[in-house]
């Protein structure tokens, strides 16, 4: 929205001290702000352009913590800013310095992007004492401003399309890396939101079976001193500093409705919008980090401060601050921030990033912490699709499967467990044999159901697939940081070459492996993510942490590079139609146990490749690494909210990681009567899902590292 201009005289009025943020009420603006340690709060107005400071208004009035005041006469599209005067006393936790223009927490959208400049740290980094140094430095030419909005009115809900979790695809992607190159996106809409809703892009995105869109960050991010000083920026976005707002850059028009008619345009696709959130923590970082906006309203309030010494900050994160969701006010901003876009924004859900760091208390984790147990209780929130990042960096932050019923969680032990059976590791069997069924030995608990756990094998943070395959060793170089950053632990194999090969027996292999490992995430019970790119071979060259990567390294290539690229992306498509066509792959509850039907008539009977059912000494083997299962549905089972019924079902997968063939031999009291069809066998490729292959016989020549998937239906 186009900034007004502004009266040369104004007037403020005590005006209310809710709703927090500018909010215009036809005849003028009332302006609230929470700061429970400021001495004085200055409203700073700006002319159209940003750069000219007009006037500075004094709040009037502290009601409960919150300095309000009302402009009459101001309209939607002033630019404004505060700042807010009180003890400049960093050894007990207080920073604040009017020198400084902030950022309104509530703000719903920003004049422009945030760009790394020294005069927006709040001490002297010249100073002997560091940031126990007031700077005197204004910043404000400097700082995005905030902008006031018009009302938006709420979108009925009732356009949602209101997925079930079991049939649920999920595709995590970067907004501008995922549309900065693509032919059919008109250029002024590349790597921006408004691509999402484009018509290649939604046919793209239908054509995978996708139902959902996980969106990296789109919050303002500001970058790090350390990437501005080396010429990168913060490209994933996992450094915002507020909650409300989109970052500008990924805006053509910058309002907000552009973001809210992207969703809408996916809604009538029948595909979700996920937000990844960043509610662990802000920019402004630790001690030695700026001052955009909390910090400089109430450091103390805001954020977790060290006990004894709160000059510094707790850092569960990583990142160099912990925002504090135990305080009532800031739990208020984060579900305040939650409901925004969910009501006005209309988005379906969200992944909350390292949501261990959320649930802290002063004993660490904590299963009803205030943050949790609003959620459960807000008929709002708790009716979206809710997804933990179940760990932070903090002292047992690893908390998978601990989070409430409604949650999914990203399951890295899925990831790493298909990773290391995949490439031969010993030990794999059991565990993987507990991932393909839902990970019950972490989720079947409190009432939690098989797609309590997000089944992936790559994700933004790390390798992509073709990488995966390609490289045993990070290559993060071009990070500038002398390849020390990003994981060590990739569980990778490079098929016998590091790096792009034009070796066809090394290319068909890293195909094949490619093949088996995404159909393991898409045939095992949970909610499969698959990440952009994955599905037509793009490479990072081997870096797995390219945050800051805004160029070819972290943008989505829309040429297909090679044949079996294109190959493969079709397999991809072909595999999520697989799923949905079997709904054994989609249980909405785990396997009984101790199941008491004989073999044929079980929910599940695991196979071994000697013709019979699997022994616990078959698991114990070091070296097992081929196995099958087959998946019994009785007719009517699992038949939906809307009450239909199904005829009976049985699948049948065989798994090979050995480097040789196995002759897999099918008890016939699992194969019964009827005509099996071979529906994928990853050693052919894009499968045909019409009648499939017909198999006749009782031994199945497992070809060495292949998947196979027999399928067996009668009439309903």
């Amino acid at each position: 929205m186009p900034a007004r201009p502004i009266k040369s005289s104004l007037t403020i009025w005590p005006g209310a001290p809710q709703p927090l943020g500018a909010s215009f009420d036809g005849r003028g603006i009332n302006f609230a702000l929470f700061s429970a340690h400021a001495e004085k709060v200055e409203l700073c107005l700006f002319e159209p352009s940003g750069k000219k400071e007009l006037t500075r208004l004094t709040l009037p009035e502290c009601t409960a913590q919150v300095w309000h005041g009302y402009v009459p006469g101001l309209a939607p599209g002033v630019l404004y800013g505060y700042r807010v005067y009180g003890p400049f006393d960093p050894a007990r936790g207080h920073r604040f310095n009017p020198n400084k223009l902030l950022v309104d927490p509530y703000a719903r959208a920003l004049s422009g992007p945030l760009d790394w400049k020294a005069a927006n740290l709040g001490y002297d980094p010249a100073s002997p004492e560091k940031d126990l140094s007031l700077d005197p430095r204004d910043n404000a030419r400097y700082m995005p401003k905030s902008v006031v909005l018009a009302p938006c009115a709420p979108v009925s809900p009732k356009t949602a399309p209101r997925t079930p979790w079991q049939q649920t695809l999920i595709y995590e992607l970067h907004v501008a890396g995922f549309t900065h190159t693509h032919p059919e996106v008109p250029a002024i809409f590349r790597g921006t939101l408004g691509a999402l809703s484009t018509p290649a892009v939604i046919a793209y995105l239908k054509s995978l079976g996708v139902t959902a869109v996980e969106l990296l960050p789109i919050h303002p991010v500001a970058t790090e001193n350390h990437l501005a000083s080396k010429g990168l920026r913060n490209f994933w976005g996992y450094n915002p500093y507020n909650f409300f707002s989109v970052e500008p850059r990924l805006l053509t028009t910058g309002s907000l409705l552009e973001f809210r008619t992207t969703v809408q345009h996916l809604h009538d696709e029948g595909i979700e919008v996920l937000l990844d959130v960043v509610y662990n923590h802000t920019a402004e970082g630790d001690h030695l980090g700026p001052t955009l906006s909390f910090r400089g309203i109430d450091n103390q309030s805001y954020y977790r401060l060290r006990p004894g010494e709160p000059r510094f900050y707790q850092n569960e994160s990583g990142c160099g601050n912990t925002l504090n969701l135990n305080h009532p006010r800031v739990l208020q901003l984060v579900l305040d921030s939650l409901r925004h876009w969910v009501q006005v924004l209309q988005v379906d859900g969200f992944r909350f990033d390292l949501a261990a760091t959320l649930t802290r208390g002063e004993k660490g984790f904590e299963p009803e912490s205030p943050f949790l147990s609003a959620l459960q209780a807000d008929p709002v929130l708790s009716s979206v699709k809710l997804i933990a990042e179940p760990w932070d960096l903090g002292a047992e932050g690893y908390r998978i499967g601990r989070f409430p019923q409604n949650w999914g969680e990203w399951n890295d032990q899925f990831r790493d467990t298909l990773r290391r059976f995949w490439r031969g590791d010993p030990n794999s069997l059991g565990p993987l044999a507990s991932r393909i069924t839902g990970s019950s030995d972490l989720f079947e608990h409190n009432g939690r159901q098989p797609f309590s756990s997000v089944n992936f094998v790559c994700a933004h943070d790390g390798f992509t697939l073709e990488d995966l395959v390609s490289y045993e060793h990070k290559h993060n170089e071009a990070n500038q940081e002398q390849n020390r950053d990003g994981t060590d632990s990739n569980y990778s194999w490079n098929c016998g070459m590091e790096g792009p090969s034009s070796d066809p027996k090394i290319r068909a292999l890293r195909t094949r492996y490619k093949r088996n490992l995404l159909a393991t995430v898409f045939l095992s019970q949970g909610v499969p993510m698959l990440t952009a790119g994955d599905e037509r071979g793009r490479s990072q060259l081997g870096n797995n942490n390219p945050y800051c990567q805004d160029n070819e390294i972290g943008w989505m290539s829309w040429e297909i590079s090679h044949p079996d690229h294109g190959e493969f992306l079709e397999f991809v498509k072909r595999l999520s139609q697989l799923r949905m066509k079997h709904r054994g792959f989609r249980r909405s509850r785990f396997f009984r146990r101790n199941d008491p039907q004989p073999m044929g008539k079980k929910e599940i009977t695991w196979l071994g490749p000697e013709g019979r059912e699997m022994t616990e000494a078959d698991w114990a083997l070091p070296f097992g690494r081929c196995f099958g299962f087959h998946l019994h549905l009785p007719a009517g089972e699992n038949g939906g909210t809307s009450g239909e019924t199904h005829g009976e079902e049985d699948v049948i997968v065989l798994m090979n990681a050995h480097s040789e063939p196995i002759a897999f031999h099918l008890p016939p009291e699992v194969l019964g009567n009827g005509v099996w069809h071979v529906e994928l066998d990853t050693v052919q490729g894009a499968p045909d899902f019409g009648a499939g292959t017909s198999w006749p016989g009782t031994v199945y020549t497992l070809a060495e590292r292949a998947l196979v998937v027999l399928h067996r239906r009668n009439a309903p």
